[in-house]
Order: structure tokens, then sequence, then C-alpha cells
């Protein structure tokens, strides 16, 4: 693939984070490794965190929406008996309690956190005050109120508890979720406090950790068309999204962004396939009418 920078490559790398690296580096990385135009995620994944971590290439990056807009699942685990300012194990330790619940009344808990809920962020978070990052006025130690946001969380289930200070979990939920803030309230219910000792996502919508490469052999295969080759297609990401094909006198009319009739398809939003199913446009159908909001270019 040589040292050229730019290149327009459309699709899905599933990388397997490691500890470490922020999620923005991770996307820096492979778009060098690729030297891709343009690269995206969808779905922040925080330095300590390991997992799932789906990378855009290209055109790809105009379907992130619909991953990070899926349902998301996360193993972790709970640290009982200490509270800390991160809502982790990468803060400091600002309460503790003596208290360790049984198995029996975590699972009674967990219904709670459950379903249709209202989680505050953890005052370590991205989530912007006046203008301000809400971890950057912690660290000023003018750590911000965030007001509790809706989220939907379809699963919270204990999965073990290795001994009386620990216990492991699978959280599976939407869009803005924060592990950290489920343990720390969690804790907070069962009156003995926690915050997550680790965590990982093991799958985002419809990506899976099966094939997912590492950061070393990014770094190994870089600029190499063995790298490119593992992309998926950008249309994996538009799973259960209806797909409807391109009557072919539309084809042009579409590719100029201009509205096309579709009259038996079903309100709502779809894509339009061409005739090998690839992606042409996203957009919305009223009426059996299909205006596209977004156009999908390819070299």
């Amino acid at each position: 693939m040589g040292r050229r920078r730019g290149l327009a490559l459309d699709g899905w790398l599933i990388v397997d984070k490691p500890a470490g690296p922020s999620s923005a580096a991770v996307v820096n990385k492979v778009r060098w490794a690729l030297g891709a135009a343009k690269a995206g995620h969808a779905g922040t994944l925080d330095p300590a965190a390991t997992g799932l971590l789906a990378v855009a290439l290209g055109e790809a990056t105009k379907t992130i929406g619909f991953v990070e807009a899926a349902l998301k699942a996360y193993d972790f685990r709970l640290r009982w008996g200490q509270a800390t300012d991160t809502d982790d194990a990468e803060g400091r330790v600002v309460a503790q309690s003596p208290l360790r619940p049984t198995p029996e009344a975590v699972r009674a808990a967990l219904p709670a956190l459950t379903g249709d809920i209202l989680q505050r962020p953890p005052a370590y978070s991205a989530v912007k005050v006046d203008g301000e990052r809400a971890y950057a006025l912690a660290r000023a130690g003018e750590a911000p109120d965030l007001a509790p946001r809706p989220l939907h969380v379809a699963e919270l289930t204990l999965l073990g508890q290795p001994d009386a200070d620990h216990a492991d979990f699978r959280l599976v939920c939407g869009k803005g979720g924060y592990v950290r803030a489920i343990g720390r309230d969690l804790g907070a219910g069962l009156g003995c406090l926690a915050h997550v000792l680790w965590l990982r996502r093991i799958w985002s919508g419809p990506f899976t950790l099966d094939g997912a490469v590492t950061l070393d052999l990014v770094e190994a295969e870089a600029q190499t068309p063995a790298l490119a080759a593992r992309l998926l297609p950008l249309e994996r990401a538009l799973a259960g999204v209806p797909a409807v094909p391109c009557p072919l006198d539309d084809t042009a009319r579409l590719a100029n962004g201009n509205a096309i009739a579709l009259p038996d398809a079903a309100d709502g939003r779809c894509w339009i396939a061409d005739s090998s199913g690839r992606a042409l446009a996203l957009g919305q159908v009223t009426s059996g009418r299909f205006q596209p909001d977004r156009l999908i270019v390819r070299a």
C-alpha cells in the first residue's frame, strides 16, 4: 500500500482495544496504519477500558450514528467497600464501608438499575458544562453536579462473586451509558459503596470481537494491503435498518441528492442499495417518497 496518505478507504475495522490508549489514539493509529483520509469511532471507551472499538473509515463514518444508537454489552468487575472520585480504579478513594453484600442482596438490587432509568454521568466524564468538559472541571477541583440523563438498560446480570470484595457483571445498555455510574449507583443502593475495577466491551450493535484486531497487529500490518483487507463493509453498520433497492432510472437522480419515489416502501428510516447490495444513500421515506440526507460516495 506504500506510504501514501489520504486513501479513499471505506469500511469498518474492529479493534480489541487494550488498556492504556484513549479511543482517539486508537483511531489515529488506525488512520495512520491504513493511510486513510477520514476515520472515526462509534462509542468511546475510557483509556483503562478494553474491548471492542469499532473504527469507521471513509464513507463508513456516515454510518457511525447507527452503531452509536444500538445496544452495547460490557463485562465488568466491581470492588465493594470503596467509592472513588472517578468511580473507577484510576481515581482517589473518597469513602469506605465495611459492608459487603450477599449475592441475594445484589440480585435484588439490580431491577432498580434495569429498564428505562435516569443516570447521572460521572464527574470525570466528557459531558460538557457551559462549554467545558466535566473532567477538566473535576481535575481543577470544581467537580460539576451533572444532571441525570435517560438511559435504557436492557440487561444487568450478576455473573459471579469471586470473593467478598468483588463481583462480576454483564451490562447491556443503550447510547450514553456509563458503566462506572452503574457500579457507583449499585454500590450506593446496597449501602456498601463500589467502584469499577475493570470493564470490557464485548459487542456493539452489529459488531462482535470475533475477528477483531489488536493494536499490535495494526502496527505489524501498517501500510500493507493485508490490513486493508480486514475492513468490514460499511453496510455492516446498517444491520436492522431496512434496505430498499434503487430503481434503475433513479440512480443518477439519487446521486445528485434528489428525492426519489418509492411507492411500495414503508415510512421510516432506510438505506438505498444498488444492484450489488452496496449502499447509495441514507434517508427517510415519507408517504412513498425517499429523501436522502447522506449520500455514500465511493472512489
